[in-house]
């Protein structure tokens, strides 16, 4: 993605609910109309519910148990349909479909209580609260999330609470995420590399501190057992370093406005930020805290903005909003590349091509174009017949690799992976393409090869598991590298797929997921290399278990923002890139694919056209 920045001030910068159980208090739902609903009696849904029906696994669209080799070639076609539905979503919903965030959610509460759906908001921070009092992901991934959520119970807390929670509810609840922030930050819990964590969190637990020293006046109003107590002390130099930056009058650097609420009511109208679109750096959060707590005066296409991005969850909101190029680039190179038979609308593909500038493209409004939307966007307009030429891409070339913006600090396999992809198609298919851009081709693909970890993965600092890292380089090795070159870190990436595929099939990080169980199968059945041992038995099994699990909704989001977030549309073109590369590999599966028996379907999911 084309990527929240990290750096600032000489730093690095930035990219399920549990049930509630609580008696005797009506609580609004937390999401809105397209988060899994059924229409009530005699109502015909709406556009995102004919969408969803349209988006089911082909079992669920017929509404029996079927098999691919009953089907045929009807397998094809079924796949074939589905990636046209999800090229009608594209259109349907430009801004793009992301799952909302925690962080960003607690964020609107504190910054923009006067923002519609702030009840919902409230009632997703206390209904996602995890049994351990934190929230979102496993490990370090949860400080950011926990911290934001804590900050907006202890802020709503003292203004006495709201509408839908008491403040014996929201003290509860924010001492549970007290003391869950309490036990990571004395045990010197890790950041995750995401964007701004290392703001975010100082930012935030100097605020949770202040929130409890006010608390400490007014005995009996605060969270139990926290008075006269504080948070551990965090690495602040960061954001030090930002607040010096900005106090010898010096503007906000472009890389941090995805960011901006750091900034705490310092971010309130500052002049030396202009929305783009409505928006500060395509975040919710930044666009709230440079409105500020009162709306009075807000430019109306700012207050658009907001109350579009907290619209398709009905109030909470994802980390970055619209993310069109993202979204459209990203579904059209899988589908593209794995050959499903599609062709978008001239309109859409237009609409891509026209986004691309001397610098490239950024991700969203606000945010500064990057390579890896780029590459992303030239790859898929290349494999689309659209191909522009990839100059835009080597303002990011730092000699040895590719950054994904200028000023980067660090690097990033999957952006590599995706330059490799870009400037190799164009060095294959265009004679000015091969004595441009070959020498660059080779040498990358040498890079992206030393990135390799010893067991045959590839890590990333834009998403979460290692799956998705491992299929793009092993797609950009085997697409474009010389074979010497790409063959053996081929070889030991399958090799560890295999190696780590779960019993039930599947494959995930922390568990078993739909996306990551695509990714693997993408890095079993993509490349042209001659099977390793185990293979056939380990896709068979994979594409039975993708079956199985393909539809539902609960698998933890894996994609890198200030919060972990999913891209639902780019998730769905995975999958569907999976299956259509099991169609093509009857070498490895036999006649058709993989015969295997798809699982009933899921009535609650099968909704009235």
């Amino acid at each position: 993605m084309g990527r929240p920045q990290r750096a600032v001030a000489g730093g690095r910068s930035g990219r399920g609910a549990a049930p509630d159980r609580r008696a005797g208090r009506a609580r609004p739902r937390a999401a809105g109309p397209a988060a899994g609903q059924l229409p009530g009696a005699g109502r015909l849904p709406g556009p995102a519910d004919r969408l969803q029906q349209r988006l089911l696994p082909l079992h669920g669209l017929l509404g029996c148990a079927v098999t691919t080799s009953e089907l045929g070639t009807t397998a094809g076609s079924e796949v074939a349909a589905a990636a046209r539905e999800l090229l009608a979503a594209l259109a349907l919903e430009p801004a793009g479909r992301v799952t909302a965030s925690v962080y960003e959610t607690g964020r609107l509460v504190t910054h923009a209580p006067w923002l519609t759906g702030h009840d919902r908001r409230l009632a997703y921070l206390l209904g996602s609260q995890r049994r351990d009092g934190g929230w979102g992901a496993p490990g370090g991934y949860a400080l950011v999330p926990t911290a934001s959520a804590v900050e907006a119970l202890l802020t709503t807390l003292r203004a006495g609470g709201d509408e839908v929670s008491s403040p014996a509810e929201l003290a509860a609840a924010a001492g549970r995420g007290l003391a869950a922030l309490d036990g990571w930050l004395a045990d010197g819990l890790p950041l995750p590399d995401t964007p701004a964590a290392d703001l975010i969190v100082p930012a935030l637990v100097e605020r949770i501190d202040a929130h409890l020293e006010w608390f400490d006046e007014r005995p009996g109003t605060g969270p139990d057992g926290w008075a006269g107590r504080r948070l551990p002390p965090v690495d602040r130099r960061r954001l030090d370093g930002l607040g010096a930056l900005l106090a010898s009058g010096r503007p906000v650097p472009q890389k941090l406005q995805h960011a901006f609420e750091v900034l705490g009511p310092a971010a309130r109208g500052r002049p030396d930020v202009a929305p783009v679109a409505g928006a500060v750096g395509a975040s919710p959060a930044a666009t709230a805290a440079w409105v500020g707590d009162t709306p009075d005066g807000a430019d109306p296409v700012v207050r658009a903005y907001l109350a579009e991005a907290v619209r398709p969850h009905g109030g909470p909101v994802p980390c970055c909003t619209p993310i069109t190029v993202f979204e459209r680039a990203w579904t059209l190179s899988s589908l593209a590349r794995a050959g499903v038979p599609v062709r978008p609308a001239p309109k859409l593909v237009a609409e891509l091509a026209g986004a691309l500038g001397p610098q490239g493209t950024p991700t969203g409004p606000g945010l500064p174009a990057d390579a890896d939307t780029t590459s992303v966007t030239l790859y898929a307009l290349a494999r689309l017949g659209h191909p522009v030429d990839p100059a835009s891409l080597l303002r990011y070339d730092v000699g040895s690799h590719f950054c994904t913006w200028r000023g980067e600090d660090g690097r990033s396999v999957t952006t590599n992976a995706h330059v490799l992809e870009a400037l190799g198609w164009h060095a294959r298919h265009t004679p000015a393409g091969a004595a441009r851009y070959g020498d660059r081709v080779t040498a990358l693909a040498g890079w992206l090869r030393e990135q390799q970890r010893p067991d045959g993965r590839w890590a990333d600092r834009w998403h979460a598991s290692p799956y998705y890292a491992t299929s793009c380089a092993v797609l950009a090795l085997t697409g474009y590298a010389p074979a010497e070159l790409a063959g053996p870190a081929v070889d030991r990436a399958v090799d560890w797929v295999v190696a780590t595929q779960r019993p039930d099939g599947s494959w995930g990080r922390w568990s078993g997921t739909v996306e990551e169980t695509a990714y693997a199968l993408h890095v079993l059945l993509g490349t042209d290399r001659p099977a390793r041992p185990g293979v056939p038995e380990a896709a068979r099994r994979g594409l039975h278990q993708l079956a199985t699990m393909d539809g539902r909704r609960d698998d933890p989001p894996l994609w890198h923002d200030k919060d972990l977030y999913a891209p639902v549309l780019i998730v769905r073109a995975a999958v569907l890139a999976a299956r259509q590369l099991a169609l093509t590999r009857s070498d490895l599966l036999g006649r058709g694919g993989a015969a295997l028996d798809a699982p009933a379907p899921d009535k609650s999911m099968i909704r009235s056209a």
